[in-house]
């Protein structure tokens, strides 16, 4: 069965807009590593993680390693069907173009939610941007103890909405001033007006891969869900 079966766009249809960050990540302790002492990537287990995730029914073909640096491919309809999974060690993680959204939904949380239930003791930290004439951002961290944030909307304008508690994520994580200072994260900004996803780095800390371009991914071709793909062609073509 084909990546085709739920989509009604034609497969060369040119999409609208474009990807800036679009991954989430779980991150098991123990947290203070450094990125490039992470395990090498794990195409195995990357695949698997993928085919787990919230909007993926199945990996159909293994398209090779990527750089985190690529960004995912999003120029006709055949490059959404396209993700790149992660496995370094007690790190993983998943670009998918599913996760962009306009407000309409929350793809991003909804995944999310259901990583929550499986990695307790996981930091679980999204970061997703969408350039449609104006840019849409999700970002989240959710932490084991509880402490979490998302924060989605329209950069500089409304509306965007935040729940959750950033102030006891920045505690949790014993975050000091200048550290998001040096970030350039001011929470007493107007909320469509922080750097969101700053913010959402510093829960990796040096952990970050995202940086690094020596870090690599596997690309994988898969089948989204119905819902996925209706949310797709809602954001990309309509």
């Amino acid at each position: 069965m084909s990546e085709e079966k739920h989509w009604t766009s034609a497969p060369d249809r040119v999409v609208r807009g474009s990807m800036g960050l679009c991954h989430l990540t779980v991150f098991e302790p123990p947290f203070a590593v450094d990125a490039l002492d992470l395990p090498p990537q794990d195409g195995a287990r990357a695949r698997a993680f993928a085919e787990s995730t919230a909007g993926i029914e199945e990996v159909l073909e293994d398209l090779g390693p990527r750089s985190v640096q690529t960004p995912l491919p999003s120029d006709v309809r055949t490059d959404l069907d396209v993700a790149h999974g992660a496995a370094w060690g007690n790190m993983l993680s998943i670009a998918d173009p599913a996760y962009a959204a306009d407000g309409n939904d929350e793809p991003l949380r909804s995944a999310a939610d259901e990583l929550r239930e499986r990695f307790p003791d996981a930091r679980i930290v999204g970061r997703v941007a969408y350039h449609g004439g104006m840019e849409h951002t999700e970002d989240l961290v959710w932490l084991p103890d509880g402490a979490m944030f998302h924060a989605s909307g329209w950069y500089g304008d409304e509306p965007f909405v935040v729940t959750g508690d950033p102030g006891a994520v920045i505690a949790s994580l014993d975050l000091k001033g200048w550290m998001h200072d040096n970030a350039g994260v001011d929470l007493d900004e107007e909320a469509n007006e922080v750097e969101w996803a700053r913010l959402a780095g510093l829960a990796l800390g040096h952990s970050d891969p995202w940086g690094w371009e020596q870090m690599q991914t596997t690309a994988f071709r898969v089948r989204h869900s119905e819902e996925a793909v209706r949310n797709m062609e809602e954001l990309y073509f309509v």
